[in-house]
């Protein structure tokens, strides 16, 4: 009579990447969005640009290639896509030409923020599955994405509005991220649940 062979799950002697992915996807979020918010003036935007190649993009796409190899289909299509969304942004506004687009580099915007609000929505159908913290970020962000898109393709006027709006809600995204980040952390590091993720 053989015996059965239990085999551990994939990548269970990694330690969790999410922590790393959410956090910085967070912190990359808070100071975009302190400048789309209008809280700080927007000629400073470029100080987002390191953060958003290396901690946004490089950190967070490397948190997405260990959840691929942890077997987790949602946490590494949510980093690798997100860690990608911050290093083509970093290429876009800090290493593209556009001044020839003249008023339609608007709508191209637009565009590129309406195409993450998309993905972002029917991620945030698999997040039912993850907990209540991560679906709070995805939320979120689903809004954030949708208002920062409306904010481009409208006036001058209502579209800095709405952009102010998105960027209020970016900030919102940036907070949930970092307590879901936070938890996931704590948890770890003391081998128990001390801060609750809402399971779902």
């Amino acid at each position: 009579m053989s015996e059965t062979t239990t085999r551990p799950a994939p990548g269970s002697h990694f330690a969790d990447p999410a922590a790393l992915g959410l956090g910085g996807f967070a912190l990359t979020t808070f100071v975009l969005s302190v400048v789309n918010a209008g809280m700080i003036p927007g000629k400073v935007e470029p100080v987002v640009f390191g953060l958003a190649f290396a901690y946004g993009g490089i950190a967070q796409f490397a948190a997405g290639l260990w959840e691929f190899a942890k077997g987790n289909t949602f946490g590494a299509t949510a980093f690798c896509s997100y860690g990608a969304f911050w290093l083509s942004f970093w290429w876009l506004t800090g290493h593209t030409d556009l001044s020839g687009a003249g008023a339609d580099v608007n709508k191209g915007l637009g565009v590129y923020l309406l195409a993450w609000g998309i993905f972002t929505l029917y991620m945030t159908i698999g997040a039912l599955r993850v907990s209540g913290a991560v679906l709070a970020v995805f939320v979120l962000l689903t809004i954030t994405y949708f208002l920062l898109a409306f904010g481009e393709f409208g006036s001058d006027a209502a579209g800095h509005g709405v952009t102010k709006i998105g960027g209020y809600l970016g900030l919102l995204t940036a907070i949930a991220a970092w307590y879901a980040s936070f938890a996931t952390v704590t948890n770890s590091t003391f081998k128990r649940a001390v801060l609750p993720t809402f399971p779902l």
